[in-house]
């Protein structure tokens, strides 16, 4: 490309940057966080840690000689806890479009390590249903583990976005502040 045309090609971008007024690029660039969004980010985080302290307990019950059923007890609360975050995650996707890039982004996280624990739950559930005793094989070990660790990875995720979003708007708080008792 000849210098020429590297000048018409800058000449012409900073043009075009000149019809478009800045407050609306940053407006298209930075979408507010959604309320509600919000709301259900704190729900998520809630139940996330429900759901890593039962997949903790369930993981202790290996170390104990407890029945099967006290086994399948407690993979009925987490699958209970496992339902809840998913339908919480399906209400955070039909509000996607309100949603702030970041909180897109936590959803979009959420979903593979939701899935995963769902996926280590229902074998955890098949491999107890098929043997009604007391559970001790490695794949169920690593199963129950495989769980607490993921959940554990969840419940940490989403309160980091939950307090992310707490601290940007203490920060805007701030910023409006300082800029208020500026004037």
């Amino acid at each position: 490309m000849s210098n020429l045309a590297k000048l018409l090609v800058l000449a012409i971008a900073a043009f075009a940057s000149t019809l478009i007024p800045s407050s609306a690029s940053a407006s298209i660039q930075r979408k507010p966080p959604s309320a509600e969004v919000a709301t259900e980010l704190d729900l998520a985080k809630q139940q996330a840690f429900e759901l890593a302290r039962d997949a903790d307990d369930m993981t202790s019950l290996l170390r104990n000689d407890v029945s099967w059923q006290t086994h399948a007890e407690m993979l009925n609360r987490i699958r209970d806890h496992v339902n809840n975050m998913g339908k919480i995650v399906e209400k955070l996707e039909s509000e996607r479009d309100e949603a702030s890039p970041w909180q897109q982004q936590a959803v979009d996280r959420m979903i593979p390590l939701l899935k995963e624990i769902a996926s280590n739950t229902t074998a955890s559930i098949e491999h107890l249903n098929q043997n009604h005793v007391r559970p001790v094989s490695k794949d169920y070990k690593d199963y129950l583990q495989e769980n607490a660790d993921t959940a554990h990875e969840l419940a940490d995720m989403i309160s980091s976005f939950v307090e992310y979003d707490r601290t940007r708007t203490k920060l805007e708080k701030l910023q409006d502040k300082i800029e208020v008792s500026g004037e």
